[in-house]
């Protein structure tokens, strides 16, 4: 896996000029190597030069699962600290002058200072846009953890429906359903679910907190599991009454919004063109100004990652692309409604992965 992945960068990296990549632990370096390691206080970085075997700086601790794969290892212990092993990392590679890519989005301070100076003279360039080539269209493995990831989430969010109750606070509620995730295969959250009621799901990311659910309130339930490294994310609607008022109207509309947005996606289409569908349901029924943010973001190995479907990115859709469509009306003092899909770009229009209905979920019984 190391060889042919670390092929697949070599002619991104040189048609940038670039002498070497710097990784950070984090998505990209799964992707490059598989290994996963935590951000902490002791530095880790990978380093991948266009003439020498990749190398890595890290903890001795964690020095056996590098050496597994065949990387050349600098360790350090807790008691020598990790200034020599950069040292002698930067100076076998002989990365003095030399252009840098780093991860901008990742990489700290910390290891950027630690590069400059065992690294005299080079020049530290932001690549992201190089991983984000590498990684936009999907392999049938990567589809494969995804359409897994998004089962276990709607299984834990159907487990999780007939627990909920009328004086339950949101924290209470959130908490049973990441218990119900973890329960039900999730090997990890893809973030903590937003679980919040009433006037509260107005605010698009609010933390769920001790308010408790009460009769006719409308809840935005937004969660997602990792399955193999690969993440869901997920939204809809509950409501602990019959729907009436204008957040029903409101639900409606939203509905048509997400229609509207995987109706639009196809190979060749701008991404902001998806954007614009949605949106146009929303502006034309008159809560335009209560559309506060983008109609979607790609999704991999990262809840968070390139494309972004928004007004101004003119990037084409390609087959194997994977992102959401998320269109929201939030209303302050009311409530909100986003209803939030996962989608992939096949060759000839689009697959919705999600398969949970999208109108809302009743609690009966709640008075």
């Amino acid at each position: 896996m190391l060889e042919a992945q670390l092929e697949s960068l070599r002619p991104l990296v040189e048609a940038r000029g670039l002498d070497a990549l710097a990784l950070m632990p984090g998505p990209n370096l799964v992707y490059t190597t598989g290994l996963h390691f935590f951000v902490s206080e002791r530095p880790i970085v990978m380093l991948f030069p266009l003439d020498a075997a990749p190398t890595i700086v890290l903890p001795e601790f964690e020095a056996g699962k590098a050496r597994a794969m065949g990387m050349e290892v600098f360790p350090y212990t807790d008691e020598e600290g990790y200034t020599l092993a950069f040292h002698q990392a930067c100076a076998t590679l002989e990365l003095a002058e030399a252009r840098i890519g780093v991860e901008a989005l990742t990489m700290r301070v910390l290891e950027a200072r630690i590069l400059e100076r065992f690294a005299p003279g080079a020049e530290l360039i932001a690549v992201d846009e190089l991983f984000s080539e590498l990684r936009v269209s999907k392999s049938v493995s990567e589809l494969t953890a995804m359409r897994r990831a998004v089962a276990v989430a709607e299984s834990a969010f159907r487990a999780w429906l007939p627990q909920l109750r009328v004086g339950m606070t949101e924290r209470g509620a959130a908490s049973r359903l990441i218990a119900a995730l973890l329960a039900g295969g999730a090997d990890g959250l893809s973030f903590n679910p937003i679980v919040v009621s009433g006037p509260n799901s107005a605010l698009p990311h609010a933390v769920p907190g001790a308010r408790r659910i009460q009769p006719g309130d409308w809840m935005v339930v937004d969660w997602g599991a990792f399955v193999d490294g690969y993440a869901s994310d997920i939204t809809r609607s509950v409501v602990f009454d019959t729907p009436e008022g204008e957040l029903a109207e409101i639900h409606s509309i939203v509905v048509q919004a997400n229609e509207a947005g995987r109706a639009a996606v196809c190979p060749g289409v701008a991404a902001e063109s998806v954007d614009a569908a949605a949106r146009a349901v929303i502006e034309g029924a008159g809560y335009g100004a209560q559309f506060t943010h983008r109609t979607g973001h790609g999704l991999g190995l990262e809840v968070h990652e390139p494309p972004y479907i928004v007004n101004g990115n003119t990037q084409p859709l390609v087959e194997g692309m994977t992102f959401t469509v998320e269109p929201g009306i939030y209303m302050e003092g009311l409530g909100g409604v986003r209803i939030e899909d996962d989608v992939w770009v096949t060759e000839e229009g689009v697959e919705t992965l999600t398969t949970l209905p999208r109108t809302p979920f009743i609690i009966s019984g709640s008075k």
